[in-house]
């Protein structure tokens, strides 16, 4: 949940909120830590000023004692204990508490100056021989222990006096100091050595002042630390506000008005820094889109004018296609007619005995021309019918070797009179198909016509066929003829058009194979009719080979999507 919350403030809010909470947080860390480190040194330097203020103390009480106990003459001894009077209405008082002391001494002290006076017994300050050591000990006070009451109103401080070479001239056994009465030593006193404990001076110091000072000069560092730090992010608000926000809310209320329509507005900063480049970057931007706006207004409009321009010509052209197949149809219709008696009265005079044999084989010519020209004729028709969507499709159930073989029979008697070799080859596989039977015979009957047209005296056409899947079937039509070129192997399937390789010429009068050129149109557009589709693979002076994929069951598959062509060896 806190990470939550964090990342909304720092990731997920404005760049204001963001600002004024990251400069804020920095700021306060920052103060805070600056201000903390400066309260802990002032306090270290307090109380050390307090303990330097005790062992100073300690000096001037030990010269106090001294001067009293060793001053001969008389007429010091007044103003020495005026003098310790003057030290002891000081605001502290002091103790000398003695190793030796005896035990009703030792009674009075309390259990903190037992427990002091113990420690430094247990732990002396230097070994035997160590002579560095001694020496630091004896030049230097850092040999101390310090205490503070519970309440924090008194500072103890004891410092041990130890044995020095001058101090062995009046204080030579333990507990006796030489005086003008001899020496008087006790029995079994033990001798001074160097570095003993002699006395422990206790030194005992108001401390309620000190610590109201330490408190007040903390409070004053605390409310100094927040007014700075109210102060910096109030200044780091208003840097953000109006350095950085103003110029930004400045570009998006612009940003607000184009989008509005007023293209015309225009980002007005003046700052002398990165973001009056970036206004007048914003304010070029603005003026490149209104311009492109204008020219795409004014492509749009000239679009306009060209979509209504081809709606017209495309309505003029299906009008067009509609006259012309509406004319093909009639003329069609129209011609076959006559062409049918033409064939009839051909036929008759074909039968008469009376004929010679170059009459015989005039009226053969017009036999022939006349089947010709309605092939011609049936083939427009049919094509005009299926662009105009009126071609019917009947689905009957047959073997599809039974049409194979007929067609192959009708084609026979072309094929071997260039002593063509026609071969059939269908799988077992292939169950009675469910498809329109005539129109499977037009797209067998065009492939095999087109084979024998293109294939040289002597050569093979092969018919076969084969189950591709439980929908499609697929027949092929190959020939080792002239075959066909890769640029042209789609053009041969639009209308009116034929392999360059077989033209002398751009007009059917000098065409070398004769035909309209619809034939494999007429294929490719009936194989979509029936729900299939129709590919070639051809090279050049190898031959071709045309296969055709229809659906077994026509009323159960739609239009296939083609695939590629692939050898059925």
């Amino acid at each position: 949940m806190a990470y939550k919350s964090f990342k909304e403030i720092v990731g997920e809010t404005s760049l204001e909120r963001k600002c004024r909470f990251l400069f804020g947080l920095c700021l306060l860390v920052l103060i805070t830590g600056s201000f903390w480190w400066y309260g802990q040194r002032t306090e270290e330097i307090v109380f050390t000023t307090t303990r330097s203020t005790g062992r100073h103390l300690v000096d001037a009480v030990m010269i106090n004692h001294h001067w009293k106990n060793l001053e001969a003459d008389k007429k010091y001894t007044n103003p020495i204990e005026t003098l310790g009077k003057m030290l002891q209405n000081q605001p502290y008082s002091w103790r000398i508490l003695s190793p030796d002391a005896s035990s009703e001494e030792l009674a009075s002290y309390t259990r903190l100056d037992a427990a002091v006076l113990d420690f430094f017994v247990q732990n002396p300050p230097f070994r035997e021989g160590d002579e560095s050591l001694t020496s630091r000990v004896r030049t230097s006070g850092d040999e101390y222990r310090e205490y503070r009451t519970a309440d924090k109103k008194e500072y103890h401080y004891y410092q041990p006096i130890r044995v020095q070479q001058s101090c062995l001239i009046c204080h030579e056994f333990h507990g006796r100091v030489r005086g003008e009465g001899g020496d008087n030593l006790l029995p079994n006193r033990k001798k001074y050595a160097d570095g003993d404990l002699m006395a422990i001076v206790k030194v005992v110091m108001p401390d309620g002042t000190t610590r109201q000072a330490i408190n007040w000069n903390r409070a004053i560092l605390i409310a100094t630390a927040i007014i700075t730090v109210f102060l910096a992010m109030l200044a780091a608000y208003l840097i953000v506000r109006y350095v950085i926000v103003k110029p930004l809310e400045h570009l998006r209320d612009v940003s607000d008005e184009v989008r509005r329509g007023n293209v015309d507005a225009r980002a007005d900063i003046h700052t002398a820094d990165e973001f009056e480049e970036l206004g007048v970057a914003f304010n070029r931007m603005l003026r490149g889109l209104v311009e492109s706006q204008e020219e795409l207004r004014k492509v749009n409009g000239d679009l306009d004018g060209k979509v209504d321009e081809l709606a017209r010509a495309n309505m003029h052209l299906y009008e067009m296609n509609r006259l012309k197949g509406d004319f093909l149809a009639t003329m069609s219709h129209e011609l076959r007619t006559p062409l049918n008696s033409i064939l009839g009265f051909s036929d008759v005079l074909g039968s008469n005995q009376l004929l010679d044999e170059k009459q015989v084989r005039y009226v053969e010519n017009i036999r022939k021309s006349g089947r010709m020209l309605l092939e011609m004729i049936n083939d427009i028709l049919d094509l005009a019918k299926m662009e105009a969507g009126k071609m019917d499709v009947r689905a009957t159930t047959f073997e599809l070797g039974s049409i194979v073989s007929a067609q192959c029979d009708m084609i026979r008697p072309m094929a071997e009179k260039k002593e063509i070799k026609l071969i059939i080859s269908l799988s077992d596989t292939i169950p009675k198909v469910e498809q329109d039977q005539s129109k499977l015979q037009q797209i067998l009957s065009n492939l095999l016509s087109n084979a024998v047209k293109f294939t040289p005296e002597g050569g093979q056409i092969s018919v076969s066929g084969k189950l591709l899947d439980a929908e499609f079937f697929i027949l092929e039509v190959s020939d080792n003829g002239v075959g066909i070129a890769v640029d042209e192997q789609q053009a041969i399937f639009e209308k009116f058009r034929q392999s360059s390789d077989f033209q002398a010429g751009d007009d059917a009068m000098t065409r070398e194979i004769s035909g309209t050129g619809l034939g494999l149109s007429i294929v490719r557009e009936l194989c979509r009719l029936l729900g299939g589709d129709v590919t070639v693979q051809s090279d050049l002076g190898q031959g071709s080979s045309f296969r055709v994929r229809l659906p077994v069951c026509l009323k159960a598959c739609g239009m296939p999507p083609a695939i590629p062509f692939a050898s059925s060896a």
